[in-house]
């Protein structure tokens, strides 16, 4: 199959325009001989004459070959200037850290929505523990976070996004499980399985627990949402998780999520930024799209 370059298109269409095989060949830098047997190989390869040598014309063959390379060099340097253009604009990187239990589905399409919205800007996602969180937004190693418990100080400004309903995660077997709801003194001497004692939902179950004036056994403490969630699975004991990290679970069969009753209780979600530092133009945007979104969800 005969290969053709870019250099051989522009040759051709030169040749046509300046109506001369030599000033062609001058015009591409190449010499009349090597434009000649360029013009022999064509017309060999096609098998008809392209020009009619004198005075020098197209042919009805050479002249959809002309179009041809006129349109592929159109095409070649659109997108050379393309390039050019994207080169010469700055990529704006947006870092965006969460804590784990909120690998949420919807981040996936806010990502989506944020690329389509802002294609010269780029969004990078990580996921680890909340004080990690902190210490990122503090030494400029990221841009926005998301947190449960959201907590403000002289270095990190915090707003509050949503919040999510608790609800109490038993096995599908466990007596729990076949109830509508549970009320919290229920919950006085059952297995349950707990957060570290250093993560802020341990904390505020602890103080949930105080004041409706109830004591759990804790078996266990674990230090992240899918190790809980995986030993409540394995009946090791009941907990409290939010209600959107167990949905999936509940979906499959794997765990039954219970309302507590009388009074519900809920984890505050919050995106943290510096407060010495403001956002960049990407970041401010990627941030009012979470609002928004938040908005949407109330």
């Amino acid at each position: 199959m005969y290969s053709l370059k870019f250099s051989d298109l522009r040759l051709f269409r030169e040749i046509v325009h300046l109506k001369s095989v030599t000033k062609g060949a001058e015009e591409c830098g190449v010499t009349q001989s090597a434009a000649s047997q360029h013009l022999k190989e064509l017309e060999r390869r096609f098998q008809m004459p392209l020009l009619c040598r004198r005075p020098l014309r197209l042919t009805a063959a050479g002249t959809a070959y002309l179009d041809f390379c006129q349109q592929v060099l159109r095409q070649h340097e659109e997108l050379q200037a393309l390039v050019a253009k994207l080169g010469a604009e700055p990529r704006h990187c947006v870092r965006f850290v969460a804590i784990y239990s909120l690998r949420l589905p919807e981040l996936n399409r806010l990502q989506e929505e944020f690329r389509q919205r802002y294609p010269a800007a780029e969004l990078t996602v990580d996921y680890m523990r909340p004080e990690r969180i902190y210490e990122a937004i503090r030494d400029g190693q990221a841009d926005l976070g998301l947190v449960s418990y959201p907590k403000a100080s002289r270095d990190v400004a915090a707003i509050p996004w949503r919040e999510e309903e608790m609800v109490l995660a038993a096995a599908p077997t466990h007596r729990f499980a076949q109830m509508p709801s549970v009320h919290p003194m229920a919950l006085a001497g059952e297995p349950f399985v707990a957060f570290d004692e250093d993560l802020p939902i341990q904390r505020h179950l602890d103080r949930f627990l105080r004041e409706q004036k109830v004591t759990v056994k804790k078996i266990l403490h674990l230090d992240n949402m899918d190790s809980v969630r995986e030993a409540v699975a394995l009946s090791q004991g009941v907990s409290i998780l939010p209600k959107p990290v167990v949905k999936s679970w509940v979906e499959i069969g794997r765990l039954a999520a219970i309302p507590l009753v009388p009074r519900s209780l809920r984890r505050p979600l919050g995106i943290v930024h510096s407060s010495r530092e403001p956002l960049s133009a990407p970041a401010q945007a990627f941030l009012d799209l979470l609002l928004e979104n938040a908005l949407r969800r109330g």
